[in-house]
């Protein structure tokens, strides 16, 4: 197949079924070398099933998978240049952490010096130096996390696939481990495709992040454009928390806009849109703000301090839903039962 010369994985038309349910709608998307691309969506849409397509343990029902160029149909797991981080890692516990890591070398014939070298340079890599021989039930759950990888990479795949290897960790060591990944990207230049639910993992790690509902791609680019310019509501509302409010088009001084909560409420332009038209517009919290005079009035239902931002409820006086409101980076005298006023960040809303 005909590919862009920085283009590593493409997927083309894939779709799967199992039985009379379909996991995977004819999606394409491709990867790039050297990058992070990460699959992202709810529980049940379909992104662990494209990830085992693309390592062979699935066949489309439809459509292809092409890793640098060449089409995979027919090539079992063991024979594409791949290797796949499990959610569970299944280190094996009769081995040391260096035979662990050196397990796929040894299969593949690789002499005992030379493996003895990379499983040494794969384990530094990962901040294990000097851990080799130690047995994986002596390890912390971030430590085994971190041979898996070296176990993944040591073999180096054209493409590392990562299926949610973060998600059992604690909250502080997933953070942690989010750190360790990016830097282990940045240091291998590989590329790795990494399949979450978690938007925070995905949005903090990932150079383009594909974001998948009930089989479907909703949308594919950049993290900040993902956020920023999302292309459908759900986007907006699974990546990062937002406002969604519903609004009327009218035309006002010869301008579409999106009236939100009456004639002397809160407008925002809506070019594309029709007149009359119901939309729904997308606010994130931040790109509110608490003030004395603004569009919309409404009280403080309740107040959240999480020591670098406040977070607010707002019961608009208008006929419109509660807003979440999120002051950032500085202490604010507003408190729960306050009126307030509230403006909104020019260029930020996003109408649909």
């Amino acid at each position: 197949m005909a590919t862009n010369a920085d283009t590593l994985v493409q997927l083309d038309g894939v779709r799967k079924e199992f039985g009379d349910v379909t996991a995977v709608e004819g999606i394409d998307f491709d990867v790039r070398r050297g990058e992070f691309f990460t699959l992202v969506g709810p529980s049940g849409c379909g992104k662990t099933t494209t990830l085992r397509m693309i390592s062979g343990f699935e066949r489309p029902t439809e459509g292809d998978v092409y890793i640098d160029g060449q089409s995979m149909a027919g090539i079992p797991p063991e024979a594409r240049d791949t290797n796949l981080v499990f959610q569970h890692l299944s280190l094996f516990p009769h081995m040391s952490t260096g035979e662990n890591v050196g397990y796929g070398l040894k299969k593949d014939g690789v002499a005992e010096a030379t493996r003895e070298e990379m499983i040494e340079e794969y384990l530094d890599l990962v901040d294990l130096a000097g851990y080799a021989d130690r047995s994986p039930s002596d390890l912390s759950g971030g430590q085994q996390q971190r041979v898996a990888l070296a176990r993944a990479l040591v073999n180096e795949p054209s493409v590392l696939l990562l299926d949610e290897p973060l998600s059992s960790l604690d909250r502080k060591l997933r953070k942690l481990m989010q750190v360790e990944l990016r830097r282990i990207h940045e240091k291998t230049q590989g590329s790795f495709f990494y399949v979450t639910h978690d938007q925070e993992v995905a949005m903090t790690l990932s150079d383009r992040i594909a974001v998948m509902n009930e089989g479907h791609l909703e949308q594919v680019g950049p993290p900040e454009e993902i956020y920023r310019e999302p292309a459908t509501e759900f986007v907006a509302d699974f990546i990062g928390d937002t406002n969604l409010l519903s609004a009327t088009v009218e035309h006002r001084d010869g301008e579409s806009v999106a009236a939100i909560g009456g004639a002397d409420g809160l407008t925002i332009p809506a070019p594309d849109a029709a007149d009359g038209e119901e939309v729904t517009v997308s606010i994130r919290p931040e790109d509110f703000q608490l003030t004395d005079a603004g569009p919309l009035a409404g009280t403080v239902s309740e107040r959240f301090f999480q020591g670098d931002q406040t977070n607010y409820v707002v019961d608009p006086d208008a006929d419109v839903d509660e807003i979440q409101v999120v002051v950032q980076g500085r202490e604010t005298t507003v408190d729960t039962g306050d009126r307030t006023d509230l403006r909104v960040t020019e260029g930020a809303p996003v109408v649909f």
